[in-house]
């Protein structure tokens, strides 16, 4: 099942079906519409392209953004819900950021043309892919796959190939501070390495009579070669190469200014003989890797002890600088982030919460904890971002035009962009558009525009662009009278709207950039928001474990048999192993907790006939407290079952120890214990027998159940 639900993959090893997408362009403007491709980047073209991407950056009035990923969601379970909490969702956000790779990023910068009273747009679509390109020890990047989104991404014709093959490779500013730091370790301890390893060297003892012949004709050879030079210095003879330097296994070069022998065509072993032999017996003779890689070797001549150290100071800091280099050539696409950043640009996106933390992921480290951290350290980056699906929803114009559903991207730009939007099928009830939009894309430049290629990330970056251009004038914005040299992100009309996301569109929670905290919800989704019961997240008790065969509505009958008619004010489904049981009291909880766990000690007639025997069948069930969902949550680990989720980060115990009549209790990987006046045996049977009864309908008088305002609502499932 769980093969089923995602696929793992290293990214040295993914292999996926491709369908190759056209990239051709065409200049006619015989059809209704100009048809070019948008800029399409990958590694080969990605340094003029970025250079092009700076200038329009710069001078652009907002940039709008659209991320294409290898999924969304790693479990059934970590799928937004109606139970989740706020912080839970941004949990839920985190998980999918870290565990999913980002295989496209749009980026569309407009700018206004005054001359020609419109904006012009430049998308932009770069294919991205984690590829390992530093020259330190790396662990290869993993990633999930979810097959849904895969499937989508081929509907569309993405080109899996060109992405791996030619996809942009990045660091985020984290891996590369990390890389640094290994790197100055490896170079700072190199020159003791050598030292140790050539002591290690010189006292072991060759034991086989072909290396021992090897190294005192290497010893032999060498010895020449600084002999003859010695002599050349001293005013001998002209020195001449031996005639066994035809063979181009020794040639003499000169390396730093220094007469050095290069060495070719010998083995691994070979080479650590001949470096042996150098160091043990010619103290004016240094053995250098020139590159490690090749394995390219030179013996260089030293004048002196000063001189020594000197060349082998050089060596090493001439190869550090070449690594720092390569881990600066490796950060990639990071470019494209810090270049949006350094610029503090308005960005644009659409229900753009995920995206923004996959940004943060990919780009600059490891996501905070919690939203309030997120929402910090995202603003030093982005100061100013802009959710279209909230603008959509606060225009008094545009939100009697999206129904339930049609703020979709491609449904918000058919309505409201219609002209632009040939295309895409919209909803018939298009505005005529109050703000033109121009695309160019290198030397072509066209007022009516189709790329052909709809569901690409640089073409929803266009969309998203157009959406929101539309919507500012709907809320009053004149771009005839903005000016190049003001934010539009300080304009009144959208100041308000600034730095709020929606965390989930679902629930219509919102959450604020500025704080990191929960917003009010819009006043379109509340008036949608009318059929569930109010969830209070106190009242709620996690049930995980219990038989399959077990149904929502027979949990819900089992406890409200034992609770009351109305002690239960909803039951929900989270998978097929897990629910969340809502309560009208939040003492509830901790009653409920309490009793399944004398029951399960009991073991007697008294237990087997209570109502909730049904629902503990088995001895596997598990129940806790709202927290303990956050904590499951928090785990990197995605189980596709719920339950098999929580054994596996180790969450063990049969009940959640609550109250003041829990006594002792362990929680390392084993069941929960309490003391011995628990015990169930013969003797205590009334005992436990008046217990029972007393959790059972000691919070239900009459007047209480007649009087509770929560309404016995049936089964409710995703």
């Amino acid at each position: 099942m769980k093969n089923q639900w995602i696929v793992r993959v290293l990214s040295k090893t993914l292999t996926l079906a491709s369908h190759t997408r056209s990239l051709c362009s065409s200049t006619t403007t015989s059809s209704p519409s100009t048809t070019f491709s948008l800029k399409n980047v990958t590694k080969s073209n990605f340094e003029s392209a970025l250079t092009d991407l700076r200038c329009l950056v710069r001078d652009a009035d907002f940039v709008s953004i659209d991320l294409e990923m290898t999924g969304v969601t790693s479990a059934p379970w970590r799928e937004s819900l109606e139970c989740d909490r706020f912080d839970i969702r941004y949990l839920k956000t985190k998980d999918s950021a870290e565990k999913f790779a980002v295989v496209q990023f749009g980026v569309c910068p407009f700018r206004w043309d005054r001359s020609k009273q419109s904006f012009v747009a430049h998308p932009h679509n770069f294919y991205i892919f984690p590829r390992q390109e530093i020259p330190v020890d790396w662990p290869s990047y993993e990633f999930l796959c979810q097959t849904t989104s895969l499937d989508f991404l081929a509907k569309y014709q993405f080109d899996f190939n060109l992405c791996i093959q030619e996809g942009i490779s990045y660091l985020s500013r984290g891996q590369e501070d990390e890389a640094l730091r290994r790197l100055h370790i490896v170079y700072e301890d190199e020159l003791s390495e050598m030292q140790c390893n050539l002591r290690e060297a010189r006292d072991t003892p060759l034991v086989r009579v072909a290396d021992v012949l090897f190294t005192e004709r290497m010893k032999n050879r060498i010895s020449e070669w600084r002999d003859g030079l010695l002599l050349h210095r001293k005013g001998g003879s002209k020195f001449q190469e031996s005639s066994s330097d035809s063979s181009q296994q020794f040639q003499t070069i000169f390396f730093k200014m220094r007469p050095a022998l290069l060495l070719n065509g010998f083995t691994s072993r070979q080479l650590r003989l001949i470096q042996l032999v150098t160091e043990k017996h010619f103290e004016d003779l240094v053995y250098i890797y020139t590159n490690v890689e090749t394995s390219s070797v030179q013996i260089v001549y030293t004048d002196s002890k000063n001189d020594r150290e000197g060349l082998v100071k050089e060596v090493k800091d001439g190869r550090r600088k070449e690594a720092e280099m390569k881990i600066k050539a490796a950060v990639g696409f990071r470019h494209v982030f810090d270049l949006l950043s350094s610029e503090q640009k308005l960005i644009v996106g659409h229900n753009c919460f995920l995206d923004i933390a996959h940004i943060y992921s990919k780009f600059v480290g490891p996501l905070p904890l919690t939203a309030e951290e997120f929402s910090t350290s995202i603003h030093k980056y982005f100061p100013y971002i802009i959710d279209t699906k909230i603008l959509l929803n606060a225009n008094d114009v545009l939100r009697p035009m999206m129904k339930k559903g049609s703020t979709s991207l491609a449904k918000a730009f058919a309505c409201v962009c219609p002209e632009i939007a040939s295309g895409v099928n919209g909803s018939g009830l298009g505005l005529k558009p109050r703000v033109q939009v121009e695309v160019q894309v290198d030397d072509m430049r066209s007022s009516n525009w189709n790329s052909g290629a709809k569901h690409e990330a640089g073409y929803d970056a266009f969309m998203t662009g157009c959406v929101f251009a539309q919507a500012c004038s709907h809320l009053g914005f004149d771009f005839k009278l903005h000016s190049s040299f003001t934010n539009l992100a300080n304009d009144e009309k959208l100041r308000k709207h600034i730095n709020l996301l929606y965390l989930s569109w679902f629930s219509g929670e919102i959450i604020d950039l500025r704080t990191g905290k929960q917003t009010a919800e819009s006043s379109y989704y509340n008036s949608l928001k009318t059929k569930y019961p109010k969830i209070v997240f106190s009242n709620i008790a996690l049930i995980w474990g219990f038989p399959l065969k077990l149904k929502a509505r027979e949990i819900r009958e089992c406890i409200s048999k034992t609770f009351g008619p109305l002690s239960v004010t909803l039951v929900y489904n989270l998978d097929e192993t897990a629910v969340f049981v809502q309560f009208s009291k939040a003492e509830l909880v901790s009653d409920f907790l309490r009793l399944k766990e004398i029951l399960e000690r009991s073991n007697g007639p008294i237990s087997v006939l209570h109502p909730l025997s049904k629902l503990l069948e088995g001895g596997n069930t598990r129940a806790a407290t709202y927290e303990v969902y956050k904590e499951i949550c928090s785990s990197p680990i995605s189980e596709v079952l719920f339950a098999d989720q929580a054994e596996m980060i180790g969450i063990k115990w049969k009940t959640e120890p609550v109250g003041s009549n829990v006594e002792a209790e362990t929680r390392v990987g084993e069941t929960f214990i309490q003391g011995d006046e628990m015990n169930a045996n013969e003797s205590d049977l009334g005992k436990i027998s008046s217990m029972i009864n007393d959790l059972s309908r000691g919070h239900f008088r009459e007047s209480e159940i007649i009087d509770s305002s929560y309404p016995a609502e049936a089964q409710v499932s995703k």
